[in-house]
Parts: structure tokens; sequence; C-alpha cells
């Protein structure tokens, strides 16, 4: 006679204790109805992020490309608050093309 595997094991010790039956020809419909042991959480109302995590992308990308061209600008000898629009006008440009690309 031999013993059965702890997982066998763990499985009737379970259906006894609920009082369900299990068939060993089905472990599948066994194990959909057994409990995963995971904790489910649910989030409290009024506790979602403030941001999307898409929106955060879209927006740090954005950020990066208007420091890259204002840089850019300032290195090719233009005044500071010409580089600080062109930076800006080439954020809010890219914001709308990333938004598209990037899913």
């Amino acid at each position: 006679m031999s013993t059965p595997e702890p997982a066998q094991s763990a499985q009737s010790a379970q259906s006894a204790q609920s009082g369900h039956s299990v068939s060993a020809s089905r472990p599948d419909a066994a194990a959909s109805s057994q409990p995963t042991g995971q904790p489910v959480v649910v989030p409290a109302p009024g506790t979602e992020p403030f941001v999307s995590l898409h929106t955060a992308v879209v927006l740090l990308a954005a950020v990066v490309i208007g420091l890259v061209i204002a840089t850019l600008t300032v290195l090719s000898g233009a005044h500071p608050a010409t580089a600080a629009i062109s930076g800006l006008t080439a954020a809010g440009a890219s914001t709308g093309v990333l938004r598209n690309l990037i899913r």
C-alpha cells in the first residue's frame, strides 16, 4: 500500500473539512473550488492614484524631451529665455505624440 502524495493528502483533508468529495479523475475541478490562501486586497473607496501610470510616463518623457531641447538650445548660443520657451514648446508638442505612442 503506497502513501498518497502530500498534495493529494492536503486535498482530501480539506475536502473532509468542507464536506465536499474530491474526485481523483478531475483534479482541476477540485482545485478551482479550493481557496488559494492568498488574501484578497480590495482598495478602499477614494484611494485610487492621483495620476495613472500611463499619464506619469507620458509626462516624464515629455519633461525629458523638453530639458534636452532646452539644453541643446542653450549650448547653441541662444538666450536662456529662448531655450526655456523652446523646451516648453517641445514638451507640449511631444505630449500628444507620446500619449499615442506609449500604450
